[in-house]
């Protein structure tokens, strides 16, 4: 039988102080879903209204980058950075084998009992570098996100393989190593689109840190009232997403479409793909000429979902701003120069809304 969740408060301190997360409600055998996870009506997800990109004819070969069609391809992720903000990408030199590994590692790390899981709350966790939690900030949101996450900050090998979980920090080690290369070639590629050229320590300084969330999205007795993740954009660089074959990956199509007439596209997952977003850090260096992608996550009563994203982000003391060259020839700087660690501290102070983190660096 259920446990009975008199009060809101009750559902908070199990779900979110107790660490039983989201997982624990729907193992307690939960029909329904508690009205502090249902979703204002026009936040809600209606996947028979979202279109479903053409992305499984448009994911791009990374390896191109090294032959004949080179500028093609430099153009098609342009193109996607200019417009949608997302796309995906195949032969990009992560292995294939480590992505199944992957997956299967975040259902073993959120399959144990939550008090396994409970030992890397934010409060007693043996380190900041690793946290386990739900939702996005679960004390200043309105409607609850019908997700629970582990947070991996990767520091140095040394610290990564101290404390980060065993079920799960070799294999995202490994991750992150085998993608970099990658990460920093997209980023030379889309930079030198706009006709700048940065040196290693400049691109360094916008992926000089990288943290890993594995996401896991339990089955849901009402996905129709609820979401994942609610609309927003990533405060980084680049993120680089693993999904699982389920679905669920919504990005809005243009920045300036009214709440009516929002379109809405699915990224239908593709084997062995990787999917690569614009964060508002690219946004706010190219001056607004690449676009952070707003998306959201939509839950579903057939099968629990993982994710696997990197977000490469600058390092916390990085001056962030638009690029010196651009300004010049724009002729305007839309955004201000800030410390990173301000833009980051505004980002996780706020429930998700869009693309409102963007207005703090604004001019």
């Amino acid at each position: 039988m259920a446990p009975s969740f008199n009060d809101e408060n009750s559902l908070f301190n199990f779900v979110v102080k107790d660490g039983n997360g989201v997982k624990g409600l729907v193992d307690s055998g939960l029909t329904e879903v508690p009205s502090r996870y249902i979703q204002p009506s026009h936040q809600r997800i209606n996947k028979q209204e979202a279109a479903t990109a053409l992305l499984e004819n448009m994911a791009i070969d990374l390896s191109e980058l090294d032959g004949a069609n080179h500028d093609q391809v430099v153009k098609a992720i342009a193109h996607a950075a200019e417009t949608l903000g997302f796309f995906q990408v195949v032969n990009h030199g992560v292995p294939l084998k480590l992505l199944d590994s992957l997956k299967v590692s975040a259902h073993q790390f959120f399959s144990q009992p939550p008090e396994k899981k409970a030992v890397y709350l934010k409060e007693v966790s043996p380190s900041p570098i690793v946290k386990y939690g739900t939702s996005f900030v679960p004390e200043v949101e309105k409607a609850l996100e019908w997700k629970d996450y582990i947070n991996m900050v990767y520091t140095n090998d040394s610290d990564a393989l101290e404390f980060w979980p065993n079920e799960c920090k070799e294999v995202t080690l490994e991750y992150i190593k085998t993608s970099k290369e990658m990460v920093k070639r997209l980023l030379q590629e889309l930079i030198g689109n706009l006709g700048v050229n940065l040196d290693d320590s400049r691109l360094e300084s916008l992926m000089g840190l990288r943290m890993v969330n594995m996401n896991f999205y339990p089955t849901c007795p009402n996905p129709e009232l609820t979401v994942g993740v609610g609309r927003h954009s990533d405060m980084g660089t680049l993120t680089v997403l693993l999904q699982d074959g389920i679905g669920g990956l919504y990005v809005k199509k243009g920045e300036n479409s009214s709440s009516g007439n929002e379109e809405w596209i699915e990224i239908p997952p593709i084997d062995g793909a990787l999917v690569i977003n614009i964060g508002d850090i690219l946004q706010i260096v190219s001056n607004g000429r690449y676009k952070s992608a707003e998306h959201r996550v939509r839950t579903t009563s057939s099968a629990s979902r993982v994710s696997v994203p990197i977000f490469n982000v600058p390092l916390p003391v990085a001056k962030i701003g638009p690029l010196p060259e651009l300004v010049a020839r724009d002729g305007v700087a839309r955004y201000r120069e800030l410390v990173f660690q301000e833009y980051m501290n505004n980002f996780f102070g706020n429930a998700h809304e869009g693309k409102k983190s963007l207005d703090f660096a604004a001019i």
